[in-house]
């Protein structure tokens, strides 16, 4: 990523902060519509669920200028998810609707350059999360 993608993603992440609990509701009642499949995977009662994604979106948009810091805690991440039962394919899924739940909550901030910015790292932590799946699994 390059220093402007990082200061995209970080700027704009400051606008989704303060509505973090609907922006988490919008993002998982879209993938749940577009991949109702998924649902199983997750617990009944979502609130915790939905405070643990925002929290690491978080901790990962705050360390994007020092990436190295994180990836041992992404790929931790990664290996956990084998167990939930989450396949490559799903990233996709959930990038999908990761960027469309950020096109709603920044209405016309979400411009095609914090776009691609936020495309660029969610596909980097979504590829050390699947490298590490692959390796445990």
């Amino acid at each position: 990523m390059t220093p402007e993608q990082i200061a995209l993603v970080q700027d704009s992440f400051k606008s989704v902060v303060p509505i973090a609990d609907t922006a988490a509701d919008i993002f998982y009642g879209r993938l749940f519509e577009v991949a109702p499949q998924l649902r199983p995977m997750f617990p009944q009662d979502m609130s915790e669920q939905k405070k643990k994604l925002m929290q690491m979106i978080g901790v990962a948009v705050n360390s994007l200028h020092q990436i190295e810091t994180i990836v041992e805690p992404v790929q931790d991440l990664g290996r956990r998810h084998v167990g939930y039962g989450v396949k490559d394919e799903h990233y996709e899924i959930v990038g999908g609707a990761l960027l469309w739940t950020l096109g709603q909550g920044l209405g016309d901030a979400f411009t095609p350059e914090v776009e691609e910015a936020w495309a660029e790292a969610y596909g980097l932590l979504a590829t050390v999360m699947k490298e590490a799946a692959a390796e445990a699994a």
